[in-house]
């Protein structure tokens, strides 16, 4: 029987269609799987198949392809079953699809990852058969291949959503292996995963062991370390490796990472300098050492830097426009700030665009028309609530509250229950001397949302800065630091409260923590009065004297200053 392969073949519209067609009408030819003839049944069943794909049909076409995978036991058409059962989502139908790939072409590398990856996806409990597959699939690997494979082990098992039993596997599967570093890295990872550190450090330490000066475990050691909280040590470690290898690339961005994340900033900012004088158009370097400059009040070296990693199409613009926006907002030069936001394109950016080119205005005392340019924006719900609160911000700092109430009481008349737009509103109302209009509003906060810190903390704080109720406020404060243990603004609220209460001792203890963490005005108020009053003030007159240095516009830390050297 003579058919034309290659005209049916262009019906389907399908490349791949054709290429498999003619691979199968060459069957009897050389290289053909033993045995393998192309019938007219077999021939029809593959057209209808592509058919089907070509038609949208895509579950139809997996169990077409299944069921000649299964006549044919042809390893080209069980791997285009397991492909199409998988674009389908069907998952079944691409687990036994795989598993004949497997079967019939056992030396196949991908069928076995496909396999394991399928069977990940698809696991409800059949981690026996999950682990079989793996451990097959590693039996059939020697050499660098083997390496790979235990280093490519978690990504294999990430659709496990069980990641304690994705680590039982990892262990049982690596046991044969455990004379490589690969397997301990693996396990090491693993552990990771599954919140398991104190394996994690165990398996990447014995990694190392075996393998001494090894990249992969030693950036794994110090991230186990920055995960644990442990930053100062995964900094001391990679300063020792680096001593070893000063010349390692890969090292010194970890460590130039890790002293980001110790908010060594300036020392940061020196190893990735280092780096880009090596390759000084490397674009993320550029942004780095950017970012780095803003942090450290550098404008003029960040702003160089944004523009070359703009030149050098850095795939963040439009957040470098932002930033390139910002610095000249900051210099006082609004109309080329707004040319920046304004050249702000992508959707996830722009109303944050959007949000800067009103402050912009407003800065320039041009309120009204800030206003305007954000009641004429559209979007969607969030984002007419966030430029609502932009709207209020304007009015507040330009002294301008009762009006900003007025913004707020339109937007909640739309939705009563916006959590974010009532807090903002009991915010208002303090400025404005409404405290029972305050509490109230925080009150519903806390109702419809029992985790809101910031409400918990910004009740307590008024209560406790008015002197009044002062077990309920410290009860409120206490509660917002359950629920954000490490926010240094609720930690100086519960640091005035202690002060209210007369108890000196507990109020420097929590006020010096929030301080260390952040340098604040209003902590530095804070900690300052506190010192004072325990005749430190040698001490307060330093921190006040360096707090209004940094923030000489602060109105609660310069009257605290005037009203303590006047006593």
């Amino acid at each position: 029987m003579k058919i034309d392969i290659a005209r049916l073949a262009r019906r389907t519209s399908l490349a791949v269609g054709l290429s498999l067609a003619t691979g199968l009408a060459g069957a009897a030819g050389e290289g053909a799987p033993p045995g393998q003839e192309l019938t007219p049944k077999t021939l029809y069943q593959f057209l209808l198949a592509e058919i089907a794909g070509a038609r949208g049909q895509v579950g139809l076409s997996a169990e077409l392809y299944l069921d000649l995978a299964r006549a044919t036991r042809d390893p080209r058409i069980a791997r285009r079953a397991t492909e199409i059962a998988m674009f389908s989502r069907n998952l079944p139908l691409a687990s036994e699809a795989a598993r004949l790939w497997a079967e019939v072409e056992p030396d196949s590398e991908d069928a076995r990852r496909i396999l394991a990856n399928v069977v990940a996806a698809g696991s409800d409990g059949r981690l026996e058969d999950l682990q079989i597959q793996v451990a097959r699939a590693l039996a059939h690997s020697t050499g660098e291949r083997l390496a790979q494979n235990l280093m490519g082990l978690n990504r294999a098992l990430q659709r496990l959503p069980d990641k304690e039993a994705a680590q039982s596997v990892v262990m049982r599967v690596t046991e044969p292996y455990l004379d490589l570093p690969e397997a301990h890295f693996a396990r090491s990872q693993a552990a990771m995963i599954a919140q398991d550190a104190m394996q994690a450090m165990a398996a990447i330490d014995r990694a190392i062991e075996l393998r001494p000066g090894w990249d992969p475990a030693i950036l794994m050691k110090a991230q186990i370390l920055q995960h644990a909280g442990a930053g100062e040590a995964a900094v001391k470690q990679l300063e020792a490796e680096l001593a070893r290898d000063p010349g390692n690339v890969a090292l010194r961005q970890a460590y130039a990472r890790a002293l980001v994340a110790t908010k060594r900033f300036d020392d940061a900012r020196t190893e990735f300098r280092r780096l880009l004088d090596a390759a000084p158009n490397d674009r993320d370097l550029l942004y780095a050492v950017a970012l780095l400059s803003v942090q450290l009040n550098e404008d003029a070296e960040a702003e160089a830097l944004f523009r070359r990693a703009l030149d050098a199409d850095h795939p963040e613009q439009d957040v470098i426009r932002l930033h390139l926006g910002q610095l000249a907002d900051n210099r006082g030069e609004g109309e080329a700030a707004r040319k920046w936001f304004a050249a702000v394109d992508d959707a996830r950016h722009r109303l944050e665009a959007n949000i800067r080119i009103a402050q912009s205005l407003a800065r320039e005392k041009r309120v009204d028309e800030a206003r305007t340019h954000l009641q004429t924006l559209k979007g969607d719900d969030d984002a007419r609530r966030r430029y609502v609160m932009a709207e209020a911000q304007i009015l507040r700092e330009a002294d301008r509250p009762a009006e900003a109430m007025l913004v707020l009481d339109a937007a909640l008349a739309r939705a009563p229950d916006d959590t974010d737009l009532l807090y903002e509103a009991a915010m208002l109302a303090e400025r404005l001397d409404r405290i029972d209009l305050m509490e109230d509003k925080l009150r519903k906060v806390i109702a419809l949302k029992p985790e809101h810190a910031h409400a918990h903390n910004a009740l307590g704080y008024s209560l406790a800065d008015r002197a009044m109720r002062l077990d309920e406020a410290q009860a409120l404060i206490e509660r917002a630091l359950e629920l954000a243990p490490d926010d240094p603004f609720i930690l100086d609220s519960l640091g005035w409260v202690y002060f209210r209460r007369g108890d000196l001792d507990n109020a420097l203890k929590h006020l010096e923590r929030a301080y260390a963490m952040r340098n604040d005005a209003e902590i530095a108020a804070h900690l300052g009065e506190v010192l004072w009053n325990l005749s430190r003030r040698d001490d307060a007159d330093r921190l006040l004297n360096e707090a209004l240095a940094a923030h000489p516009d602060n109105t609660l830390l310069r009257d605290t200053a005037r009203r303590l050297r006047a006593q």
